[in-house]
């Protein structure tokens, strides 16, 4: 029994008439985002990064070379406003990992480059990301991987701006 078999028995205790099984799956969906955050956390710490600091860096790095996107389509990757990725693209620049240069097909816009030494920072956190979620996922076959991953892709699909 875990904690949400505990408060799934109280809250059928508590309210008969509702039916509380969704969340047999999403309160375990919510709590395993939550301590996956404090791994993500912990592994950009290492390195000096917030975890939006590596969503931006790795959205660029991931593009392959130049490693350079709109900052419309960095918010887009991040889910982040527009606000917030000036600010952002604002303090990596200011940290020497990316640049703004003019883009060369519209006058008015922008594109966001990773710097060499973005690059190198982004790569060293993915490593020790991929480490610390290696050692979550190590009770999981690889079948039961796949499993999982496609199960909750069905989950994810419907929010997802791109989806069918």
């Amino acid at each position: 029994m875990d904690e949400v078999d505990r408060i799934l028995k109280a809250w059928a205790r508590e309210t008969p008439d509702l039916d509380v099984s969704p969340l047999r799956v999403l309160s375990r969906v919510s709590r395993l985002a939550r301590y996956l955050d404090f791994a993500r956390r912990e592994a950009f710490a290492r390195h000096n990064l917030d975890t939006w600091e590596f969503d931006v860096l790795a959205a660029l790095r991931r593009e392959g070379a130049p490693y350079e996107l709109s900052p419309g389509q960095l918010i887009q990757q991040t889910l982040s406003t527009s606000g917030t990725m000036t600010n952002r693209i604002d303090r990596l620049a200011e940290r020497g990992l990316v640049e703004r240069l003019p883009d060369p097909r519209d006058r008015r816009g922008v594109r966001v480059r990773l710097l060499p030494e973005g690059r190198a920072l982004v790569g060293a956190a993915l490593a020790d990301l991929l480490a610390r979620e290696e050692q979550i996922l190590s009770g999981l076959s690889a079948i039961e991987r796949t499993n999982v991953a496609d199960l909750l892709r069905r989950l994810v699909e419907p929010f997802e701006p791109n989806s069918p």
